[in-house]
């Protein structure tokens, strides 16, 4: 399509809906007046949003917590994968030898 009819067919479409607003004594500026209403939200700053060991998402809380909040934030490995601190403090426990990080399998070490 030519630049040109895309032009014409924009103003055929505006000169009925400006000829109905004239005919209503509608002011074109209140009817092109917009609103911005910004929203913010929170997310942990993780690559997953769930638990690598358990599943269970970051904002809720692991298997071991009857609430969220209940001393259970969230760790990051040297690997930079994230765990409830109940979860990867089990696993590093239940680990016979050295341990490592579930998901990538590299010597677990949490991050300084």
């Amino acid at each position: 399509m030519s630049p040109d009819l895309k032009k014409k067919n924009r103003v055929s479409f505006f000169v009925p809906l400006l000829r109905l607003l004239y005919a209503f004594s509608i002011p074109v500026h209140e009817l092109l007046h917009c609103r911005w209403h910004a929203v913010a939200s929170w997310t942990w700053d993780a690559q997953d949003e769930t638990c690598g060991i358990c599943r269970m998402p970051f904002d809720g809380c692991c298997p071991d917590c009857k609430l969220p909040g209940d001393d259970c934030p969230l760790i990051w490995g040297a690997c930079n994968h994230s765990f409830h601190l109940h979860c990867i403090l089990k696993w590093v426990n239940s680990q016979t030898s050295q341990a490592h990080c579930p998901m990538c399998r590299r010597e677990w070490q949490f991050k300084e």
